[in-house]
């Protein structure tokens, strides 16, 4: 499912009215059904219900005023709080307004912010209210509110915040939130759930503005799927039902041999958990044979922890890898190898950075590049627009900030893009790990994942998610798609093993991967 910035669902509209010839009163009146459908999924049932839907004088208030007529007619008390005065208002929103008071339905008219009176009573009515929709400003928002906006937002988060508070649906995107960035003023909405017209709008993934937005549900407006199947948008939100299309049904006839040889080179003294879990996730997400190479020191342990997992040392010196040596049997277990994964607790010694460049220059198969891989990479970046393989890196903002000097707070800000600028100078498949976790591709697709928990904030995450990607690409999946399903599928099975609390252990995750990807695969 695209997603889509605020001016690409204004051309949408356009589009819809100029080259289809559909009315944009007949979309509104579609949205406004919809966002009635969605205020009856919150309460159950709308009869005899308390309803107060603040509108502004534009096209997200259209819907407001639309849904309210439908939510009348299923038996609600409707009120309507309008900012600003009714003669103002043209268009789409202006037919759907004047519906709205033919049907005898209450209009509270408020232009400014300092109307005491009238703001006693608004906010009397929304403190008795069962619902309350926003559809005061939606995708049009940018910069900061004004205050009768904010103050009609500070009733509506206090009502919310309330003992007996009602809940909170927003049309389109909370009031507040910037439709294309996630900023949020101060006083944006916060909505128990959002209802977005047509497809999904950038600032509901993208925080802080997807802390304000609830439920996210995409609603049908009859928008032609000819002009969806034409958005120009290189943003994708990723789904179950493209994650079940990107991932192979095993033949009857599979054997290890056929299912994917991954090579995984990790660990070092001290750190074997990484190793470990990177390892054994491989295995879980469907591998046929690992085979982990590790430092001589380290060996004896993780051959301890990982009887599912061929595991062979590397010569050492110091400490450290021998780097001719330990190149020379990588290179050899590459020769029969469907994907390499790197890093996960291979050390951070300048020998050990070295031995990891080198492997990357060499390689013949796809390489997954994470952890002390990624650091190895610093002030060398150039490699990677060099290595004749497919490359996936999966940094974490203090790992993408190390290898392009770029501040933390800066990535972060900007994550869609800056994934999308570096997997296209790199070359590469690039994950940026994080909420949502962009995986950005050579060619300036950008795909967003927003499943997963909190509880995922644990060492080890990361390296269960390494091992997923490398057997998916083991598999035969593109090293493009092994990234986008593997994503999906650990912030899945992070949700499953967290099962709504905190404190989950970094192999409960990966334990539940194979029931993770039973699920993306069931029918239906």
């Amino acid at each position: 499912m695209q997603i889509l910035l605020a001016e690409e669902m204004r051309a949408l509209d356009r589009a819809a009215e100029e080259e289809i010839g559909i009315p944009g009163l007949v979309l509104m009146e579609n949205a406004g059904r919809a966002v009635a459908d969605a205020a009856e999924k919150l309460l159950g049932n709308c009869c005899h219900k308390k309803i107060v839907i603040f509108a502004g004088k534009g096209n997200n208030g259209g819907d407001g005023s639309g849904a309210g007529r439908w939510l009348h007619n299923r038996g609600a008390e409707v009120t309507l709080v309008l900012a600003g005065a009714a003669e103002e208002l043209s268009g789409s929103a202006a037919d759907e307004l004047q519906y709205f008071i033919a049907c005898g339905l209450p209009v509270l008219e408020i232009e400014d912010y300092e109307e005491e009176n009238l703001f006693a009573e608004i906010e009397n009515r929304a403190l008795q209210a069962d619902l309350i929709v926003d559809a005061l400003l939606g995708t049009g928002f940018s910069g900061a509110m004004r205050p009768l906006f904010r103050r009609l937002c500070q009733c509506i988060n206090r009502v919310r915040a309330g003992a007996d508070a009602g809940k909170v649906l927003a049309v389109d995107i909370p009031t507040g939130v910037n439709a294309d960035t996630g900023a949020a003023d101060p006083y944006a909405v916060r909505a128990d759930a959002t209802i977005t017209m047509a497809l999904p709008k950038l600032g509901l993934y993208l925080y802080p503005g997807a802390s304000y937005a609830g439920e996210i549900q995409v609603a049908d407006i009859g928008m032609p799927a000819l002009l969806l199947q034409k958005a120009d948008s290189s943003r994708i939100l990723v789904t179950r039902e493209l994650v079940k299309s990107m991932l192979p049904e095993r033949p009857k006839n599979a054997h290890k041999g056929s299912v994917g040889r991954v090579v995984v080179a990790a660990g070092s003294c001290g750190y074997t958990g990484a190793a470990a879990l990177s390892s054994f996730a491989a295995v879980k997400s469907g591998a046929g044979l690992v085979t982990l190479l590790t430092p001589e020191n380290a060996r004896e342990i993780l051959a301890v922890k990982l009887t599912e997992v061929m595991v062979k040392g590397l010569p050492v010196q110091n400490l450290q890898p021998m780097r001719d040596e330990a190149l020379e049997l990588i290179s050899e277990a590459l020769e029969k190898a469907d994907v390499l994964a790197i890093g996960p607790g291979f050390g951070t010694a300048e020998e050990t950075g070295t031995l990891i460049r080198e492997v990357l220059v060499v390689a013949n198969v796809p390489c997954v590049i994470d952890a002390d891989a990624i650091t190895a990479l610093q002030d060398h970046t150039e490699l990677l627009s060099h290595m004749l393989a497919e490359k996936v890196l999966t940094p974490h903002p203090g790992e993408m900030a190390r290898i392009t000097g770029m501040k933390i707070a800066e990535i972060e800000k900007n994550r869609v893009e800056v994934a999308r600028a570096y997997a296209e100078k790199w070359q590469a498949v690039l994950v940026l790990k994080g909420t949502p976790t962009v995986i950005a591709l050579p060619d300036g697709t950008a795909y967003l994942n927003n499943n997963g928990t909190p509880a995922m904030a644990t060492g080890g995450s990361g390296d269960v998610l390494t091992g997923l990607i490398a057997a998916l690409i083991g598999q035969g999946l593109p090293a493009a798609d092994a990234a986008v399903a593997g994503v999906y599928l650990h912030g899945l099975a992070g949700e499953l093993a967290a099962n709504g609390c905190v404190g989950m252990a970094a192999s409960e995750l990966l334990e539940k991967i194979p029931e993770a990807r039973k699920k993306v695969c069931e029918q239906n």
